[in-house]
């Protein structure tokens, strides 16, 4: 009995082992996917990040046009009923975040560009600095976690034209070199009307026009 108690453990040492390693391995393996998912993920945060602040930094940048053009009807129509794509571009803030981030614009690729299929926007690519590291999974050492993101500028409010005003882009004054109040801008159900001589009390860029991530 004791030398078969003795070849009984002999026998399941080599299998102990065997399912030790086996489970080392997983481990291991569920490791090396774990890390390059964070890397991805990582990535994706940052592009998302870069394709927002190049959107607001083109929205923004709309402003100082917004206000040489407030008193003119047919150019607050255009922009804010969506008829009139922003063309400022966004991209060096996109450059900054994938900095900021830990990444960079993917060479390989288009990094960053305005979208041309009728919205305002950018596309960003980017490719993480650091790679994912040696794992188990061969080729690690040297790959780079890559990422897109869209990100759009969209109108929030409407113009609402005054209909004692002249007709859009007439240009005509009140008679005292005046221009009078084109209308109101409506933004969810709150009105700010257009005063010539109050011109700071205009929303902001912020207010007027929305920045959201959307679909390549």
């Amino acid at each position: 009995m004791p030398g078969t108690a003795r070849c009984e453990k002999g026998q399941a040492a080599p299998l102990y082992i065997t399912a030790v390693v086996g489970l080392l391995f997983l481990a291991f393996l569920f490791f090396a996917f774990g890390k390059a998912d964070a890397a991805r993920n990582g990535t994706q945060s940052a592009a998302d990040a870069a394709a927002l602040a190049a959107a607001q930094e083109s929205r923004d940048q709309l402003r100082n046009g917004f206000l040489q053009n407030i008193l003119d009807g047919g150019y607050l129509q255009d922009i804010l009923n969506g008829n009139q794509i922003g063309t400022y571009n966004g991209c060096q803030a996109a450059a900054r975040f994938a900095e900021l981030n830990d990444a960079e614009l993917d060479p390989d690729k288009v990094t960053c560009a305005q979208l041309n299929d009728g919205r305002w926007g950018f596309t960003v690519n980017l490719v993480s600095k650091k790679s994912m590291g040696d794992t188990i999974l061969p080729g690690t050492e040297n790959k780079h976690a890559k990422a897109t993101a869209t990100a759009v500028v969209e109108p929030r409010c409407q113009f609402q034209p005054n209909e004692d005003a002249d007709p859009p882009g007439n240009g005509n004054g009140n008679g005292n070199g005046t221009k009078p109040s084109p209308g109101k801008i409506v933004c969810d159900g709150k009105d700010w009307p257009i005063d010539p001589k109050n011109l700071d009390l205009l929303p902001d860029m912020a207010d007027l026009f929305t920045v959201r991530l959307a679909d390549n």
